[in-house]
């Protein structure tokens, strides 16, 4: 047993990565394929892909929605996991990379299964709402502009069914969230703030995993 989490060095990520993991070729093929991209840290680790993989899995997840699509490495992570017969909802506010994430939809065989909304998610989702979308979605993740995250959960917290999850990724903005301090963007002292709410909001289960850049699954009531 151990009271913290283990570190991870080189050798042993490399080892955790080559072990742990059941990647899906696709999934490994983006991977691969945005690692020189100029904002491909906007991606989800591998072994994040994993976890939202296996989290939709285990609740036998049918409605998927995320904000925040870039490439599409969880939109087709989602779609894997749900099988033919699940629905991934993608809201992304930039034509650039969404044009690239449908042409990954098609290579990996999800396209009809996923429906892209291209424009602000602080419209996108209301908009959702007034069609009838409230407690339609298993899951939720959101993994877009920080300072919008707490705009954003009040929406998943409509939109995501009883005893369904809403995750969040980038919840340590490196390290940043620990000690916010002059300079830094005003995102950090946002989520410094938001992760202690979030531990103290009694509509939900409360976990965050220091995997990728801070995780956090929440569990509706």
């Amino acid at each position: 047993m151990t009271v913290q989490t283990l570190p991870l060095s080189e050798p042993l990520r490399d080892y955790f990565l080559n072990t742990a993991l059941r990647e899906p070729d696709i999934l490994r093929e983006l991977r691969e394929a945005t690692v020189g991209h100029r904002v491909a840290k906007m991606s989800l680790a591998p072994e994040q892909g994993a976890l939202l993989i296996w989290l939709l899995r285990l609740i036998g997840a049918k409605r998927y929605i995320e904000v925040g699509t870039f490439l599409g490495y969880s939109s087709i992570a989602a779609a894997i996991a749900m099988g033919e017969d699940g629905q991934v909802v993608a809201c992304d506010i930039c034509e650039e990379f969404t044009t690239q994430a449908e042409q990954w939809w098609q290579k990996a065989g999800v396209a009809q299964q996923t429906t892209l909304h291209l424009g602000r998610a602080v419209e996108t989702l209301p908009r959702l709402l007034e069609e009838g979308a409230a407690g339609t979605f298993d899951c939720m993740l959101i993994d877009a502009d920080k300072p919008n995250y707490p705009n954003y959960y009040e929406y998943a917290l409509q939109l995501v069914r009883p005893r369904g999850l809403i995750i969040l990724d980038n919840m340590f903005l490196n390290g940043r969230v620990a000690k916010p301090e002059v300079g830094h963007p005003r995102s950090v002292a946002i989520l410094h703030e938001f992760n202690r709410q979030l531990r103290d909001d009694a509509r939900v289960e409360h976990c965050i995993l220091p995997t990728g850049d801070g995780m956090t699954l929440l569990f509706k009531r």
